[in-house]
């Protein structure tokens, strides 16, 4: 059974319990983050706690007070929960305000902060990333604020269910018939050698590892479009991949219905996978 955080205390989870007036759970007024864990070890973590510091003032959303120790946590839910390979979710909401009410809870309303594992032995070697990801396309119908990674996923959830109901990976969502980014992850088309990637707005979340993948390509000289690019654009690249804490770079071999590069993963996918992974661990903590 895994051991859960909840506001102080670690738990088993099925005594982990939140209040049916939590904010979270009635306004979907609440942030998250996910952490990657190779080998015992955090992957990102830095920038991780980064975003949610921004995610939380972008809400003026109290901070937990735990914030200063969200490291230490971290680490004894990796021993209490014996986790190799997997993932750690944190969750802050705004709280518990007592009843149901549009307004935001008076001041002082403790925030509810909850973190959990998910155990992935070996997700760094998924079957996925030597075969390729297949997406479809869908319209973006998701709120103009996507840069802050608050747990309003219902569209991106109902997003993945239109790719699995078409047989594929995933979908990669359009506004204005240029690619925004995946259900849960930044999308990247390579074309003549140019790694193209949309630019950092209120359009798309500010990837995590999207930055660290960006960094080390420009480190091997790779050139790298931070522009928008059109569907029409991805179906012609000579190749597609996304990125996310939980795929690392993922190649996409097919784009609805059309395969690129005969549908096997191209070289620069494999390469960045291959140097992301490896100079992540380096600096694991």
């Amino acid at each position: 059974m895994r051991t859960v955080y909840l506001n102080g205390a670690y738990l088993p989870e099925t005594e982990a319990k939140v209040s049916v007036f939590d904010r979270g759970f009635l306004m979907a007024d609440g942030v998250y983050e996910v952490t990657s864990v190779l080998g015992g070890k955090l992957i990102d973590f830095p920038g991780h706690a980064k975003r949610l510091a921004r995610s939380l003032s972008e809400l003026n959303m109290r901070a937990p007070d735990a914030m200063g120790d969200l490291l230490e946590i971290h680490r004894e839910m990796v021993t209490r929960n014996n986790l190799t390979d997997g993932l750690i979710y944190l969750q802050v909401t705004r709280g518990n305000p007592g009843d149901r009410d549009f307004h935001y809870p008076p001041a002082g309303t403790a925030p509810t902060l909850v973190l959990f594992t998910q155990s992935k032995p070996g997700f760094a070697h998924a079957p996925l990333a030597q075969r390729g990801a297949r997406v479809i396309s869908v319209l973006d119908l998701r709120w103009g604020r996507r840069d802050i990674k608050t747990v309003q996923l219902l569209y991106p959830s109902m997003a993945k269910m239109m790719a699995q109901a078409a047989g594929v990976d995933d979908a990669w969502m359009i506004q204005d018939g240029h690619v925004t980014e995946g259900t849960s992850n930044n999308a990247y088309i390579v074309k003549d050698g140019r790694i193209i990637t949309r630019a950092l707005s209120h359009d798309i979340l500010h990837g995590i590892t999207r930055a660290a993948v960006l960094r080390f390509a420009d480190e091997a000289q790779m050139r790298i479009e931070e522009r928008s690019f059109t569907l029409d654009e991805a179906l012609n690249a000579d190749e597609a991949f996304f990125t996310s804490a939980s795929a690392f770079v993922m190649p996409v071999v097919e784009i609805d219905g059309t395969a690129l590069r005969g549908g096997t993963p191209g070289p620069v996918a494999t390469r960045l996978r291959e140097v992301y992974i490896e100079e992540s661990l380096k600096s694991a903590i």
